[in-house]
């Protein structure tokens, strides 16, 4: 069962890019339910829920741009476009 269900994140995610970027959510998402039940956690849990909301927007990107996005550098940006990053 363990292995159709990295088979099918594999299919899922189409780079490496991907699968790292659903990963850290997935971590996240755990993170956010087990501080769910800690009291006096809401700051850090909208900490955590900020990061999510900016992976989000990188997985955004990556399924935008396709193969022109990489975030294998410090200075990712789209190589569809002539902006330079910073």
């Amino acid at each position: 069962m363990e292995s159709e269900l990295d088979d099918a994140m594999t299919v899922e995610a189409g780079s490496t890019d991907c699968r790292v970027l659903i990963e850290a959510k997935r971590s996240l998402e755990d993170a956010l339910r087990i501080l769910s039940d800690l009291p006096s956690s809401d700051h850090l849990r909208r900490q955590l829920l900020a990061v999510y909301n900016q992976l989000e927007g990188m997985h955004d990107l990556k399924r935008a741009g396709g193969a022109g996005v990489s975030f294998r550098s410090s200075a990712w940006c789209s190589k569809t476009t002539d902006v330079q990053p910073g």
